[in-house]
């Protein structure tokens, strides 16, 4: 249940207009009262001899009854209520009692024998209903409503339990502003799944991902078709700005702007700027040699870049300081913006929306502290230079590593935000991780698809090996392995590592070590995806055959000895 706290009014029969009134599109059936300050109140809905007139009146009475100079400008105080999509259909009774209960709560009639302004609630619609009051009581006092909305919020989580309705994390003031009602039924009616407030946030979100300067992000706006306005000083200094769909236009036909600000806390130019500052005051202090940095050759290697940087900043936010984790988690939003921005068609769907959805887990009231997140940021900077992938072959295979890897990232996140009580946030996260695994399957399925070939076509000599390699490492998840469908593909991989000049029981090792892997859905993949990365093997082998170095060559690159070939390890060489 959701209450919202509107700005303070002036005119009464105004509001009463547009509540009784057909809605602006349409949208209000059968507007009537639930409940009012003295359950008599005239109901123009109902009784035809009642007009809004009359229900005006009523209401502001006691602000009529003070002297003109002491009444106060924005004496109407507005509030809507309305139940989630997973809720049952309430009824006026019900919807009455509500009513009564968030004017308590807020101060507005806090009944106990104390004194309270006049109100009214009205429904039009079976999700929601409004309250409307004057904000003068009977005796001519103002109300006690200081922190109306946060006290609402608190009654309704109240009511929640009492009527068995779903249970809506507590916010803690930094989500986005919701989408309005009338936002939301234009877009219905243009056919937008998301609406124009959402459509533009989303846009941004992925414009400044990975951006360095302002006018980097300036022209990625603009490539991506929004209109934008700045906002500029006398001085000429650049202080804000507005976005707008080209094609969501107001009733006088023009375009609809958007303060960055108003898409989400963290889009407003101030704090876009703060990224942006902390990484060239942090870049100044780096060596001037260690600044060199090789561009991405293509999209794999910018998802490989992709998938350690996930890696390492999943030790930050289960071990640094609550600031730097804030900053990782923040940029790890970039990251998922970036990557639903370039992936192939057949991820693009779930990868957007697990973007979509971890926006909200970015922000919380711990301020990040920006500049130890320049990998990650790095990360989201080279997947959008490096372009789209293809979807297919390595570019395929690495982005399946990179979901793998940014998956325990975004589990991590869940933890943190569960552990520092930020309720919303945990949720968020929890949701983005759901469509990260569905978007996995989607990428993995085709590469791990061939490496499970390969292993089953291992020889017998070579996968014995492997097995007594993994049981060596692992040994507590060493039958679960085994007994998994992506055993052989670990065991393809692991033949992969030792014709490279690897130990694969070390490397085993050194990857278990790294993190617990008893809270995988399958383990063999996540160590396929680690050892591939950490071992340096291409992430897609096209052939039975396969890709891996020649031994040799290995031996000659790491400076080990090659390893003795057997039979059926020639035929693979």
């Amino acid at each position: 249940m959701i209450p919202s706290v509107h700005k303070a009014g002036s005119r009464t029969i105004g509001l009463l207009a547009y509540l009784y009134g057909p809605g602006k599109h349409e949208e209000h059936t059968d507007p009537h009262l639930v409940a009012s300050f003295d359950g008599m109140s005239p109901d123009p809905g109902r009784d035809p001899k009642a007009t809004l007139k009359d229900l005006q009146q009523l209401l502001d009475q006691p602000v009529q009854a003070l002297p003109e100079h002491a009444r106060p400008a924005k004496h109407v105080w507005h509030t809507s209520v309305r139940a989630t999509a997973d809720d049952r259909i309430l009824t006026d009774e019900e919807w009455g009692d509500i009513a009564r209960r968030i004017v308590a709560a807020t101060g507005i009639d806090p009944g106990d024998g104390r004194t309270g302004c006049r109100w009214a609630a009205v429904r039009h619609a079976e999700d929601h209903i409004h309250i409307v009051a004057t904000l003068v009581c009977e005796d001519g006092s103002r109300p006690d409503d200081f922190r109306s909305g946060k006290r609402a919020q608190a009654e309704c989580r109240l009511i929640e339990k009492e009527l068995g309705l779903h249970q809506v994390a507590p916010g803690d003031g930094t989500a986005a502003q919701r989408p309005t009602s009338a936002e939301r039924h234009k877009a219905e009616r243009q056919g937008r799944e998301h609406t124009a407030r959402e459509e533009l946030r989303e846009t941004v979100r992925r414009a400044v991902a990975g951006a360095t300067s302002e006018e980097e992000f300036f022209d990625r706006l603009a490539a991506a078709g929004l209109l934008i306005r700045k906002r500029v000083a006398p001085s000429g200094d650049l202080l804000g700005y507005k976005v707008a769909l080209p094609d969501d236009r107001n009733a006088q036909d023009e375009p609809v702007f958007y303060p960055g600000a108003r898409l989400a806390p963290d889009l407003s130019l101030p704090r876009i700027r703060e990224r942006w500052s902390a990484e060239s005051h942090n870049q100044d202090a780096v060596p001037a040699d260690a600044k060199v940095r090789t561009a991405p050759s293509g999209p794999s290697a910018a998802r490989r870049r992709t998938a350690s940087a996930a890696w390492q900043a999943v030790h930050v936010i289960e071990r640094g300081g609550d600031a730097v984790a804030a900053a990782h988690i923040a940029s790890a939003g970039e990251v998922l913006d970036a990557l639903a921005k370039t992936s192939a068609a057949h991820t693009r769907h779930e990868l957007r929306d697990a973007a979509f959805a971890f926006e909200r887990a970015s922000r919380s009231h711990i301020r990040a502290e920006r500049g130890h997140d320049r990998a990650l940021r790095q990360a989201a900077r080279d997947l959008v230079q490096s372009g789209p992938s293809l979807g297919r072959g390595e570019d395929g295979a690495t982005t399946a590593m990179a979901i793998d890897m940014l998956f325990f990232l975004i589990t991590a996140t869940v933890h943190w935000h569960a552990k520092k009580g930020h309720a919303q946030q945990a949720i968020a996260a929890r949701r983005a991780a759901a469509h990260l695994r569905a978007a996995y399957q989607l990428a993995a399925a085709q590469p791990l698809g061939v490496l499970y070939q390969r292993g089953r076509h291992l020889g017998r000599s070579l996968l014995q090996r492997q097995t007594r390699a993994l049981r060596e490492a692992l040994p507590e998840l060493a039958e679960q392995v085994l007994a998994e469908p992506g055993w052989y593909a670990l065991a393809a991989t692991l033949a992969d590592a030792e014709a490279a000049g690897h130990d694969p029981a070390a490397l085993l090792t050194d990857a278990v070590g790294r993190r617990e892997l008893g809270t995988a859905e399958s383990v063999s993949d996540v160590l396929v995806w680690r050892l591939r990365r950490t071992a340096d093997l291409p992430a897609y082998t096209s052939d039975m055959v396969g890709n891996a170095p020649r031994a040799g060559q290995a031996a000659r690159r790491t400076g080990r000895q090659a390893p003795q070939r057997s039979g059926s390890r020639n035929k693979r060489a």
